[in-house]
C-alpha cells in the first residue's frame, strides 16, 4: 500500500489543525476523503495515510483500527518550526497545563518535535512540526500513561520501554485515544 506521496501542501507559517481519526479500512477511507478534499493523500502507508490539505488547513490523519472507525484518535495543531514547538511548550506550561514533550521523536511515519496536552474531556491535543520523513511508524514515550495521568494509549505506542527498545508492538492500531 505504500505509494509515493504527492505534493503536499506546505505547513502555512499560521500553521494548521491536524484531525486524526480511527478508521475500519484504510482503502475505503483514503478513497472518500480523496473525493472530499479534492486532493489524494501526501503519505500512505500501511495502516496510515495523511492527507496535507491547503484551503482550508487541515491534516487530516487516518489511522485504521478496525472496530474503531469515525472515532476521534487525537487532534493538533502543525506549526511550521521547531522554534513554535518550543514557543508552545513554554505558553502552556505558564497557563499550567502539564505538557509531555517529545523531541526528535518518530511517529506516524516522520520524525517530529511536539508536545502534548489533554483537554478536560480527555481528548489529546499535540502541538508539532516535522523534521523529516521516516521510513518506519515510529514510537512514542510514554510519559502521560506511565504516570497515570491518561487512560488511553499514547499516539504512536502503547508498550512499555522495554518494547520500544525492542521495536516490539507499534503499530498504526495503538494510537487509540477514542
Amino acid at each position: 500500500m505504500t505509494e509515493p506521496a504527492i505534493d503536499a501542501a506546505p505547513t502555512p507559517d499560521t500553521g494548521r489543525v491536524q484531525l486524526a481519526l480511527n478508521v475500519d479500512d484504510l482503502d475505503v477511507a483514503v478513497a472518500f476523503y480523496s473525493k472530499l478534499l479534492g486532493t489524494g493523500p501526501a503519505k500512505l502507508r500501511p495502516g496510515y495515510a495523511n492527507f496535507a490539505v491547503a484551503a482550508p488547513p487541515l491534516k487530516l490523519v487516518l489511522l485504521e483500527n478496525p472496530g474503531k472507525g469515525g472515532t476521534l484518535n487525537h487532534l493538533g495543531v502543525e506549526v511550521p518550526s521547531t522554534e513554535e514547538v518550543h514557543a508552545e511548550i513554554g505558553r502552556l506550561t505558564g497557563e499550567g497545563l502539564f505538557t509531555d514533550e517529545e523531541l526528535g521523536t518518530t511517529c506516524c511515519f516522520a520524525t517530529q518535535d511536539k508536545v502534548w496536552v489533554t483537554g478536560p474531556g480527555g481528548e489529546r491535543w499535540e502541538v508539532y512540526t516535522v523534521l523529516a520523513d521516516s521510513p518506519t511508524f515510529g514510537a512514542s514515550p510514554q510519559t502521560l500513561v506511565d504516570a497515570g495521568q491518561a487512560t488511553h494509549g499514547v499516539c504512536c505506542g502503547t508498550a512499555s520501554a522495554t518494547d520500544a527498545a525492542e521495536g516490539v508492538g507499534f503499530e498504526p492500531t495503538n494510537c487509540l485515544h477514542s
